[in-house]
């Protein structure tokens, strides 16, 4: 049993209280979901199971998290490895090695388990979770998917009893989802007991048997399984979490924003391979109108990310051509007109405070404290204006980006999985703003697995596959059941 009595932290250097009074208790083979907005303490309680806090993370701590009857606080790391397995939003940032066999087994080997176990905690793992295919492979070849099934295989193969995840279908898609959905149930069949911190509620509604809602740091409820699907839309929205029944979800804005708007962004017959690998595009032909909000979906791998870098000129189309009003337009010159809001926030914050940040490089701008102010009014960012955002929670970043972008004023703006690690009220929040700069003549892509921001948002959907546009459509009413079917819904 797990056991969390009155726990206070703070982290170093933070005054307010990430968490305060939470007291909890999880009992063995039980499947706990934690949710609430960004920034509610879901990451911190997390931490507080598997160790990182206080021995990664130092901050001032009150109270005691036990596991089995055990202090946390006072056992070893390399001990609680032997009872409680993390799995994070990027699974990148726990892998030590560079291909997938050794990544398995490489807690295993810092246990010092004996090679004999090792290999058929490897055998009974790969078997389990049906991942034979993935043996032997680069880890820097994988897709998100696959990565995330690593991560799990290499927890399960150090025999956990618990499993901690952290937002783990943040960056999956549709099918990837699905997949994690069913080892998460193996898990559960197993009698391990689950605690996952999630915004992305659908794929785990028939796997939960108690949610725990949290609120400004504190357990503000729980919810049985059949109390929470059961809760009114009205009451959810109001807490600022996702929805539950995806496939149910209606269009928000009116069909009769449909239109065709004349190109102003043309791809004909473009191609890109990195060195050693197949062709990722191939022949990728497209056109995009100012206005629009094109929503480019597609499955984990299908070339979304390279199809932005060649749209904001981060790399050069190897063949084919790509004009902006109706002129051939280089890489120089796309990276003059467009700005590229990556997947991972971090690799694209510089400076001391959140204010700074959206400042950066428009120091000429006309208005700029005005706009500035705005826009981080916009994205509720404005308490944290003077923070340094490193400081801030995996969604207050993911704003942070936005604002910046939405500051700079291109002509083309990209987005990849801007929603990711959002809870509801803030994906609102993008969507709306993102209309109003569309509605001002921007050109806006938006790679994205989010199909409730989506259907918030977008005016246009395509689809890449094969490394070519598969799919493409203006979203309304009518258009609707497609893009279920691109997720899979029917």
């Amino acid at each position: 049993m797990i056991e969390i009595k009155n726990v206070k932290f703070s982290y170093h250097g933070k005054r307010a209280e990430s968490v305060s009074a939470i007291d909890l208790q999880i009992n063995k083979g039980e499947f706990v979901l934690l949710c609430g907005r960004s920034g509610c303490g879901k990451t911190t309680v997390t931490r507080l199971l598997n160790g990182l806090i206080p021995h990664f993370y130092e901050g001032a701590l009150h109270g005691e998290a036990f596991i089995d009857g055990k202090s946390i606080r006072n056992m070893k790391l390399h001990q609680l490895a032997r009872l409680v397995g993390s799995v994070f939003q990027d699974p990148r940032s726990q892998f030590f090695t560079v291909d997938t066999t050794s990544e398995i087994v490489f807690g295993c080997e810092n246990m010092g388990v004996p090679r004999a176990e090792m290999i058929h905690r490897l055998n009974n793992t790969v078997a389990v979770m049906k991942i034979e295919q993935l043996l032997e492979r680069s880890l820097f070849k994988l897709s998100s998917g696959e990565k995330q099934k690593i991560a799990i295989a290499s927890v399960h193969a150090a025999g956990p009893s618990v499993y901690v995840l952290d937002e783990p279908s943040a960056n999956l898609d549709h099918q990837a989802t699905e997949e994690l959905r069913v080892l998460l149930g193996l898990l559960k069949e197993k009698g391990h007991t689950v605690i996952i911190a999630e915004h992305r509620l659908y794929y785990l509604k028939d796997l939960v048997d108690r949610v725990v809602y949290m609120e400004g740091g504190k357990i503000a409820a729980e919810y049985d399984r059949e109390n929470f699907l059961s809760m009114p839309d009205t009451e959810r929205i109001d807490k600022g979490l996702r929805c539950v029944f995806p496939a149910k979800l209606v269009l928000q804005r009116s069909g009769s924003e449909m239109f065709a708007p004349p190109a102003y962004l043309q791809l004909d017959a473009v191609c890109f391979r990195y060195e050693g690998s197949p062709r990722i595009l191939d022949g990728l032909c497209l056109k995009a109108g100012q206005g629009e909000i094109i929503g480019v979906t597609g499955l984990n791998g299908a070339g979304k990310s390279t199809f932005a870098k060649i749209l904001c000129g981060l790399v050069s189309e190897q063949q084919g051509k790509v004009s902006i009003e109706s002129g051939p337009a280089k890489a120089g010159e796309r990276l003059k007109k467009s700005y590229f809001v990556m997947q991972d926030a971090d690799y694209q914050l510089f400076t001391e405070s959140v204010e700074e940040e959206l400042a950066l490089g428009n120091e000429n701008m006309p208005h700029l404290t005005e706009t500035v102010a705005e826009t981080m009014e916009t994205l509720g960012l404005a308490a944290f204006k003077s923070c340094h955002p490193a400081s801030l929670s995996g969604g207050q970043k993911q704003r942070v980006t936005i604002a910046v972008a939405i500051v700079k004023g291109a002509d083309i703006l990209i987005f990849d999985e801007p929603t990711s690690g959002l809870d509801a009220e803030n994906m609102r929040r993008v969507a709306s703003l993102l209309q109003r700069v569309a509605a001002k003549g921007k050109a806006v892509f938006v790679i994205t697995h989010d199909y409730e921001f989506i259907v918030h948002t977008c005016t246009r959907i395509v689809n890449l596959a094969g490394g070519r546009v598969s799919a493409d459509f203006f979203l309304n009413d009518s258009s609707l059941e497609e893009l279920k079917e691109l997720f899979g819904f029917i």
